[in-house]
């Protein structure tokens, strides 16, 4: 009555072989490479920040002008 599908042992291994190569295949980067990586995405995070932070006064400053 159930439909539920039984896997074989065999299919799990096969699976956790292939993810095994694929995992293998990965390139991680070195250490200077990781460090620039982390240091583009915090700068970006920062002026992105400060991007946001000045348009919401500007809105702010212009809001309060209208009222």
């Amino acid at each position: 009555m159930s439909d539920k599908k039984e896997t074989s042992p065999a299919l799990k291994r096969s699976w956790f072989q292939e993810l095994k190569g694929e995992f293998s295949k990965i390139t991680w980067p070195g250490k200077k490479q990781l460090a620039k990586e982390v240091t583009v995405v915090l700068v970006s995070a920062i002026l992105l920040g400060c991007l946001i932070v000045v348009v919401d006064y500007l809105l702010n400053l212009g809001l309060q002008y209208l009222w």
